[in-house]
């Protein structure tokens, strides 16, 4: 019995420390800005924008309107945790999951890589706000 427990235990120890280990493919670049390390991504004209603007910025683009807010959530000021805000004329007619859908599908290329997860994520009509 105390094998099995000893096998049990190693086999969930191996699979925490699988989940804290460092993909080489996945490493970003980091920039120091004081006390805070934040992550950077290269645009095609090649200045840099934080992970947070360019999730932002995506999510505008692709639900047409200006009034998207996302933070870094749970003070993780690199982005890959992130909180999302959005009121969009888009949302009409549609259900909270759909909505989230079509969020989700603005930022599927950050999900894939600098962005690890969103914790919060409101969606609204203008009629809603």
């Amino acid at each position: 019995m105390k094998a099995i427990e000893a096998i049990l235990s190693l086999a969930m120890f191996s699979s925490f420390a699988r989940s804290f280990s460092i993909q080489s493919s996945r490493l970003l670049a980091r920039q120091n800005t004081g006390s805070v390390a934040a992550r950077w991504m290269s645009t095609p004209a090649g200045s840099e924008t934080s992970i947070v603007e360019t999730c932002r910025s995506k999510i505008a683009a692709a639900l047409e309107t200006d009034d998207v807010k996302v933070t870094g959530a749970y003070d993780d000021p690199n982005g890959s945790h992130i909180s999302i805000e959005v009121t969009s004329d888009k949302f009409e007619g549609k259900r909270p999951v759909q909505r989230q859908q079509l969020v989700y599908k603005a930022l599927w290329e950050e999900l894939q890589g600098p962005v690890h997860a969103v914790d919060s994520m409101i969606c609204m009509t203008p009629a809603e706000k």
